[in-house]
């Protein structure tokens, strides 16, 4: 695991470990999430195996990793619909294990996948309104057309005439009228241009500013890099290694070696 690292990281003994910050004079956020000891399954497939780290409240967390290493599975879980998992996952004090995902998202928990998920004859204002608004907080339609202006441009566009970067930006819009305060979001940029790929980060920037906390699933290792609080890596269903912020500014190769390795 750990050859062509200058640096090789170790799994953490604990799971409390891997969210350990360093001393810092300002208080630290609260954990708004806490997964412990996860295991996920898909019939007889065992694909997490103890997954265990925590969420600050109102910061970025990345979930880095090569494909197939159970990432996805993580926020599946977390959302309820995966058919099998044990373990922890808390959100605000509260266990999640053993909740249905309409109990999850009404908890304010929010999924965007990765196929997105946008209802082809439905125009986009259309879509935009389909989710139900679970809390308050939620952002109104033109909230959400101010972060996204070329939705607004396209509002009586179907969703079949929009291009990818359009679905994704409706994708992520859409869940923000929910009034979820944690987004769990999977692989937002992959195949768009970087043009689309910068408004997306952009847009992200702008919800952690509001106060929104955002776990992400992504491949792209200069996207996840400049917009992460802490960076979680994982490999084999399991998290084994975290960086901050701060660690990846004194060494920027860190994520990409891991994904080499």
């Amino acid at each position: 695991m750990t050859s062509g690292c200058a640096k090789p990281i170790s799994a953490p003994a604990r799971w409390a470990d891997a969210m350990a910050e360093p001393a810092m004079q300002q208080e630290a956020p609260r954990n708004l999430l806490e997964v412990h000891d996860l295991h996920g399954w898909y019939g007889e497939s065992h694909i997490l195996h103890g997954m265990s780290f925590a969420l600050a409240e109102g910061q970025v967390t990345t979930l880095v990793g090569r494909n197939g290493v159970g990432r996805t599975t993580t926020l599946r879980a977390i959302m309820g619909i995966l058919p099998r998992r044990k373990g922890s996952i808390t959100f605000s004090g509260r266990e999640l294990i053993g909740l249905s995902s309409d109990r999850i998202a009404r908890a304010g928990i929010a999924y965007c996948p990765e196929e997105r998920g946008i209802f082809a004859s439905l125009d986009v204002e259309e879509n935009l309104m389909l989710p139900p608004v679970v809390r308050e907080g939620g952002m109104s339609v033109e909230e959400i057309y101010t972060l996204f202006p070329n939705l607004k441009e396209r509002r009586r566009s179907q969703g079949t005439r929009l291009s990818g970067g359009e679905q994704q930006m409706l994708a992520i819009g859409r869940i923000l009228r929910t009034g979820a305060n944690l987004l769990l979001l999977d692989e937002p940029t992959e195949g768009l241009a970087p043009v689309i790929v910068e408004q997306i980060g952009h847009a992200i920037d702008i919800l952690k500013q509001r106060g929104f906390t955002i776990l992400l699933v992504e491949q792209n290792i200069h996207f996840v890099a400049a917009l992460g609080d802490r960076h979680y890596l994982v490999d084999h269903g399991s998290v084994v290694g975290a960086v901050t912020r701060a660690q990846l500014g004194e060494d920027p190769e860190i994520l990409g070696r891991h994904l080499a390795i």
